[in-house]
This record gives structure tokens, sequence and C-alpha cells, in this order.
């Protein structure tokens, strides 16, 4: 089986001195490539450093989170945005994480400004976004569809009910499934995930975060994520061999990623 972590914060201080061999044992497992999503403009030229020295399969995407949303002004920020984009390696394969969170102490006119801004840059740049949302799926829905946007993306980490499911997948998107769907009490969750068609999903770990079922307390790391495919195999009442290669597919097709051995070759 073949497996891409489509949403991992390699480039935080946790995975410094270990990065080498997790992604070794990751890889051993079949997870062989991976997406590392930034957070804020002081994020960029790190992860561009880390995906250069290792690009083993390694990719990324550029934009900022409404947790880590800086000082600066709205339009500054959207500006160096697109300044950094247009520079930016082959290997930039998504804008994100970009989105909405209705549980933090950030003004939602300005977390909607900047994800306005983020959506209009994704669609001249012509790339999918990595969407976070908390609290905020239909607000997110009416501004995308109010936007006309049409790049598509994954809503990272879904957790929501099988309408709101629908809404995104109609609107273009993916569902980022992660280790919430390992949890019994994530009810509502895990029955969207098993209405939805396997070409629907990707999965993901969040890594550091959203640690799976037993393993709480734990960094999350990208060799964990077989064990997602397997909930999500039994969830669907099916193989993980079954799916496998059918979201490997839909996660290449998504990022514009060829699924050839070794790394796409624009990426060299």
């Amino acid at each position: 089986m073949r497996l891409f972590d489509t949403h991992c914060h390699l480039d935080l201080p946790v995975f410094e001195s270990t990065l080498a061999s997790d992604l070794a044992q990751a890889k051993r497992q079949g997870v062989e490539r991976f997406l590392i999503p930034s957070t804020s403009p002081e994020s960029w030229a790190r992860i561009e450093q880390l995906v250069s020295r290792d690009s083993d399969c390694l990719y990324y995407a550029l934009g900022i989170h409404p947790h880590f949303i800086p000082s600066s002004p709205s339009s500054q920020l959207l500006q160096q945005l697109e300044h950094k984009l247009s520079l930016s390696h082959h290997a930039c394969v998504a804008i994100g994480e970009c989105g909405l969170d209705a549980l933090i102490d950030q003004p939602a006119e300005r977390q909607e400004a900047l994800l306005i801004g983020q959506l209009s840059i994704a669609q001249t740049f012509q790339k999918p976004v990595i969407l976070h949302s908390r609290k905020t799926h239909q607000r997110l829905i009416q501004i995308i569809k109010q936007m006309k946007f049409t790049q598509g993306g994954v809503l990272h980490a879904f957790s929501g009910s099988r309408q709101e499911a629908k809404q995104f997948i109609d609107l273009g998107f993916k569902l980022g499934v992660g280790g919430v769907i390992t949890y019994p009490r994530a009810n509502k969750t895990r029955q969207a995930i098993t209405s939805v068609s396997m070409a629907d999903l990707v999965l993901e770990t969040d890594a550091p975060d959203m640690p799976l079922l037993g393993y709480q307390g734990q960094v999350n790391c990208p060799l964990r994520l077989p064990l997602v495919l397997r909930e999500l195999a039994r969830l669907h009442q099916t193989e993980p061999e079954q799916i496998a290669p059918i979201i490997w597919q839909t996660s290449h097709r998504l990022f514009g990623l060829s699924t050839a051995d070794g790394c796409d070759e624009s990426n060299k």
C-alpha cells in the first residue's frame, strides 16, 4: 500500500532532532509522501528550507492560519504571500493552512478578510486550498459560494454532519480524514464519513497533533497514518488494500502530482 499524509506539520521543533527517523519509519509502513502546510509568514522560509534539504517526496503549502495571524495589515500580509508564491518551488502545491475559527480570540472580520484574500490568490495561482474550520462550516460554505471559488482543496480535519460533508464535496473539496475517526464518541463524524465516496477523501495525521485513540498524550506522527486507513476501511466495511489505491490517486490528482515512483519530475 502507498499512502500520502496530506497534512503534517513536520517543520515544528518537536520533529527537529527525529525527522529523518520519523520519515524512514513512516516510509517503511507505506507512507511515501508528505504535505507540510504552513501557518504564518514566519514558517514559510523554514518549510521551504526543509523541503529543499530533503526533497524526497516532501511537498508544502503557503498560507496564513487564523490562529497565527501577525499584527501587520491584512493587505501587507496578502502581498507577502502573493510575492512568495511567485517565487515558490514546484513542490508548493497548495495555499494553506487558512480558514476560520470561531473559538479563538481573533476578530471574525480580520479572519474573513485574510481568508477571502487567500482564496483570491489561490484562484489566481490555480492552486487548491487547505481549509481550517472550527464551528464555521456554514460561513465557509457561504464565502466559497460568494467568491465562486473553483480550485477546490481539502477541508482539513473534517468533523461535521453528512449534510456538511456533501456541501463541501459539491463545492469541489475533499474531506481530510485523521485521528478523530478512531474515537467511538465521534459518532456524527464517523457516520458522515461512511456516507461519503472514497474518492472524496484524503488521509492526514495533523502531526504532531490530533492523536489517535490509544495514543493520547503522545506526539502524533505520519507513522500512524496506516491506523487511520485501517479504521476508515472498517467503517466502510472493506479492506485497507481495497481503498488505499483510490485515496492515493485522489490525493495526487487534487494537488496536481504524478503518481509515478519517486518524486514527481517537476520537483527535481
